[in-house]
Order: structure tokens, then C-alpha cells, then sequence
């Protein structure tokens, strides 16, 4: 198994971002063929209290890294990336990984 996760840092505007995240970005997520099963978090705190360093977490997950590569290279795989510009104008971070 091969996971995509992406860190989002706090946006500047949480409603419009849960707005669209919900209604149009992890649709096309959903939308991409090759996708074993996508998770979504929200952060509410830090393990020691307050404010956690990131907003929200998606785990996206395939049943290898060469279905991953062919996925993220498809349309869709290009209009999700793409759309993360649409989706806030905060650092978000991508990191891949064997899940073990």
C-alpha cells in the first residue's frame, strides 16, 4: 500500500475553506480511478493543548507507488493538484510514503 498524505496549515478563511473542500475538492479527489480509500482529518488541538499545527490532513491511499504515479499523472489526478490553489492560499504540504 502506497499513501499521499497532504498537510494543510491553517487557512485564512475556515468557512470558505470547509466550503469548498467538501463540495468541490474531495470530490475530485473521490473522483480520481486508481484510489484505494481516501481519510480526512480535522485538528482540533495539539498533544500538549492549544492550537494544532495543522488545519486538516488527507490520507490518500493506493495499492502501489506505480498506481499512484499513473493516478497523479491522470486528468484528474492533475485537476485535484491543480485545485489546490483554488482551495487556500496557505502552504499546504505533500508527502508519499510505503505504508508499512
Amino acid at each position: 500500500m502506497y499513501k499521499v498524505t497532504v498537510l494543510y496549515e491553517h487557512p485564512a478563511d475556515p468557512v470558505y475553506f470547509e466550503k469548498y473542500f467538501k463540495e468541490h475538492h474531495l470530490p475530485l479527489a473521490q473522483s480520481m480511478a486508481g484510489v484505494s480509500r481516501i481519510e480526512i482529518t480535522k485538528f482540533d488541538s495539539s498533544a500538549y493543548g492549544g492550537s494544532p499545527e495543522y488545519y486538516r490532513m488527507s490520507e490518500i491511499f493506493f495499492t502501489s507507488k506505480s498506481v499512484m504515479e499513473e493516478t497523479m499523472g491522470s486528468p484528474e489526478g492533475q485537476a485535484t493538484i491543480n485545485d489546490l490553489h483554488n482551495l487556500t492560499s496557505a502552504v499546504v504540504k505533500i508527502i508519499l510514503g510505503n505504508v508499512e
